[in-house]
Formats: C-alpha cells, sequence, structure tokens
C-alpha cells in the first residue's frame, strides 16, 4: 500500500507558482502566442504591406512541389543526423576523458573544450570562414607553403557540408560534454569497482556499466542537439551563406530569405509548421526508442 502523499500549506504551494509565473509568462509570450500566430498565418497568403487571405491548405500544397524546399529538407536531415552522432561520439569521448576532479589540468581541458560553446555563432563561423576560406584561407595557405595546391573547403559541395558538420561539432561538444560529466559522476563508483574486482576488462566495463546507466544522459543530449542542429542557420550562414549553390542550404535560411527577401510571410509559416512537426516527430522517436528501459528510480 502507498503512503499517502502530504499536501503542502498554501505557502508551500503557492510560492513555487510565484517563482516559475515569470518564465511561465516570458514562454507563452514568446513561444506559444507566436506558434499559433504562425499556425494562423501558414494557411494564409499573407505579405507585410499586403492585407492577408485565407487560402486554406494552399501553402502546404505547394510545398509539395517547391524542388528548392526539398533540397533544404534534405540538407537539414543530413546535417542533423551526421551533427548528432558526431557530438554524441566526441563529447562521450571527452566526457570519459576528463570526468574526474582529482588534477588541475583535467579542470583546464574542461574549460578549454567548453569555451567554444559560449562563442557567438557568427564570430565561430567567421574566425573558421577564415580558415578554411579558397584564397585567403589559414589552412590553404599552409598547403601551398609545402607545395601542395589549395582545397575548395567552402566552395566544393560536399567539402562545405563536411566542413560546417565538423565545425559544429568543434563548437558544441563541449557544451555536451558537461552534461555527459554530469552523468557519469551520478553512477556509484561501487558498481566500478565491483567490475574490476570481477575482472572485467575497461571496454567491457564501459558497454555493461557505464553506457546503460548513461541511457537517460544520452537521451537529454540526443533531444537537445537534434533540436539545435534542426534550427541551424547562424554558423552555416557566416561559413558558406547556404553555399555553393544550395548545397549547405537548411530550412530555416530558406524561411527567412521566403520572409523577409520575398515577402511571403503565410508561405514561409508553413515551411515553419512543417519544421515544427518534423522536430516533433524526431524527438518523439527519441523517447520511444531512447527512453523505453530507462530506470528514473
Amino acid at each position: 500500500m502507498k503512503p499517502k502523499r502530504q499536501k503542502g500549506n498554501f505557502h508551500q504551494t503557492i510560492t513555487p507558482l510565484l517563482f516559475l509565473l515569470p518564465n511561465m509568462v516570458i514562454f507563452v509570450l514568446f513561444i506559444i502566442v507566436p506558434a499559433f500566430q504562425g499556425l494562423r498565418m501558414s494557411f494564409m497568403r499573407w505579405g507585410i504591406f499586403t492585407d492577408p487571405k485565407f487560402v486554406g491548405i494552399a501553402n502546404f500544397k505547394e510545398l509539395l512541389g517547391d524542388s528548392v524546399f526539398w533540397v533544404t529538407f534534405r540538407n537539414t536531415l543530413v546535417y542533423s543526423v551526421s551533427v548528432v552522432l558526431l557530438l554524441v561520439v566526441v563529447s562521450l569521448i571527452l566526457a570519459l576523458l576528463l570526468k574526474r576532479n582529482s588534477l588541475m589540468g583535467e579542470k583546464i581541458f574542461r574549460a578549454v573544450f567548453y569555451i567554444p560553446s559560449l562563442l557567438s555563432m557568427i564570430a565561430v563561423g567567421i574566425a573558421w570562414r577564415f580558415v578554411l576560406g579558397d584564397e585567403m584561407g589559414v589552412l590553404n595557405h599552409v598547403v601551398r607553403s609545402f607545395g601542395g595546391d589549395g582545397i575548395n573547403w567552402l566552395t566544393d559541395g560536399r567539402l562545405a557540408m563536411t566542413s560546417v558538420i565538423l565545425v559544429s561539432g568543434w563548437a558544441l561538444s563541449g557544451y555536451y560534454m558537461v552534461i555527459f560529466i554530469s552523468g557519469l559522476q551520478a553512477i556509484p563508483t561501487d558498481l566500478y569497482e565491483a567490475a574490476r574486482i570481477d575482472g572485467s576488462t575497461p571496454w567491457k566495463t564501459f558497454w555493461l556499466v557505464t553506457l546503460p546507466l548513461l541511457k537517460s544522459t544520452v537521451l537529454v543530449v540526443v533531444v537537445l542537439s537534434t533540436i539545435a542542429s534542426f534550427k541551424a542557420y547562424e554558423l552555416i550562414f557566416a561559413m558558406t551563406k547556404g553555399g555553393p549553390g544550395y548545397a549547405t542550404k537548411f530550412i530555416v535560411q530558406q524561411v527567412y530569405q521566403v520572409a523577409f527577401m520575398e515577402d511571403r510571410m503565410g508561405y514561409a509559416s508553413a515551411m515553419s509548421i512543417v519544421l515544427m512537426v518534423v522536430i516533433g516527430v524526431f524527438t518523439a522517436m527519441q523517447f520511444v526508442f531512447s527512453g523505453k528501459d530507462q530506470g528514473y528510480e
């Protein structure tokens, strides 16, 4: 028989709600209300200087035949899957190497790896554009100084996509490393001691002890990195401006172009709704496949 849950008094109940109230107001005003407004706009033909006209699902029908939208959608999927896998692997490796607090050097390395995540993505993109640029890039200057030919890091389609994926991993892995370190430090050390006494190898201990107990942390990292990758804009725009051609043009950039350069706010809203649905589906799938066997107790 479960014990009855004690109810707090009025002050114990209302005080937490008062602390949450400012955040809830901000969330409603700047997230919920714009989301519903965007949904309403997606059913209209709406420009900045024109009166809105209800067109039903015409904007969504137009999306089905919009080849540029599907190219940007494919690019977004490729980028998202690649970045999420890269971030999970790299940040977990860094966390495993730097999970202890015993040495000053480990704290310094944590700070070094974490600093890029504090920088503006625009600044990161501009800095790496100077490094990877075709003519004035630092890396190509080094290659040419050894007698080689410059590499089209940002003007070749495949290399450009690879470059933005790797730079994104460099910029964000430190942030997710901190999350993994928190998860690793929450694992009882007694389990590692028991595994060592049983003669388990480090690799076997990782697969049988560490990874199963990190499932909830991995889920958090995957969900957060997936949402961030689908919304990626500043870094990619600063590095390649979506080029060459449409090679690194993602949905968010296409939404901006359609809304503010072509003055088609309703059509851009329809794109945003599709993006929101895709993010929701991917997030739900991750919870279903990764959260079935979670132990939250």
